[in-house]
């Protein structure tokens, strides 16, 4: 049955940001659908892990900061995971930070903060992950980047080079780990009530723009994410490779 294909028994999966927002309803998601998780935080997880404990599924709470990350970081990070769980045959670079300041007055500690969590980390863990998922010639791993991995953005320089980098490293790891087992793809999520975009809702002329351009008529929900983080963990999706995936409301279409 095609359903059979989405369903992720016995696998475990590693979301990054959990605590809340986007992170905790992949990770949600990700039970629903049948994985045990791990869920990696500096914020609490413990509304993260009551609602995956309580799909009957076993969760992990990892404690990192992605800010004073290194490779060596990421390395525990992973055996912490299989230790605890197993195993590790999902892993979903949700973690992020945005600062915001026009291009003349941005400061080079918002370029590195925002470039060190965005993109080293998810370097880094992704590549401590495949080389736990090579191994066992099977793994998802799965990015999140965004529209400015498309377009160019306004006041959010560090942003849109992380998320640019985020599209170009998927791609790259697709082709370097496609034929050893693995899938790497990357969902990019439109503009998403979450704490992010709080200063921009707050906003109402910026709120109004952004809204008129979204055909959908509405900003996502961190539900929206849910069956495409699903999709991509499974085997629904094993000819997937390198893909940067919108779920925008229609927003690169206009």
């Amino acid at each position: 049955m095609i359903l059979d294909l989405f369903k992720l028994d016995g696998k475990v999966a590693l979301v990054t940001g959990a605590g809340r927002g986007l992170g905790q309803a992949m990770a949600v998601a990700l039970a629903e659908a049948g994985a045990d998780v791990a869920g990696l935080d500096v914020i609490s997880l413990e509304e993260t892990a009551a609602q995956v404990k309580a799909l009957e599924r076993r969760f992990l709470p990892v404690s990192a900061n992605l800010l004073e990350a290194h490779a060596a970081d990421m390395t525990k990070v992973v055996e912490q995971v299989v230790g605890g769980l197993g195993s590790l045959d999902i892993l979903v670079n949700n973690a992020g930070i945005i600062r915001r300041a026009p291009v003349l007055e941005f400061s080079e500690k918002d370029w590195d903060d925002v470039m060190q969590i965005n993109l080293k980390a998810v370097f880094l863990l992704s590549q401590a992950a495949g080389r736990v998922m090579v191994e066992r010639g099977k793994g998802k791993i799965i990015n999140i980047a965004s529209m400015l991995s498309f377009q160019g953005g306004i006041r959010v320089p560090s942003y849109t080079a992380s998320k640019s980098g985020v599209a170009g490293i998927t791609r790259l790891m697709a082709n370097e780990l496609a034929a050893r087992g693995l899938n790497v793809n990357a969902i990019a999520p439109g503009y998403m009530s979450t704490e992010n975009t709080a200063p921009l809702r707050a906003d109402a002329e910026r709120a109004t723009t952004i809204l008129d351009r979204i055909p959908a008529g509405r900003w996502g929900e961190s539900a929206d994410l849910m069956g495409t983080v699903v999709f991509l963990a499974s085997a629904a999706s094993d000819y997937m490779n390198g893909a940067i995936v919108p779920v925008d409301g229609g927003w690169l279409t206009r």
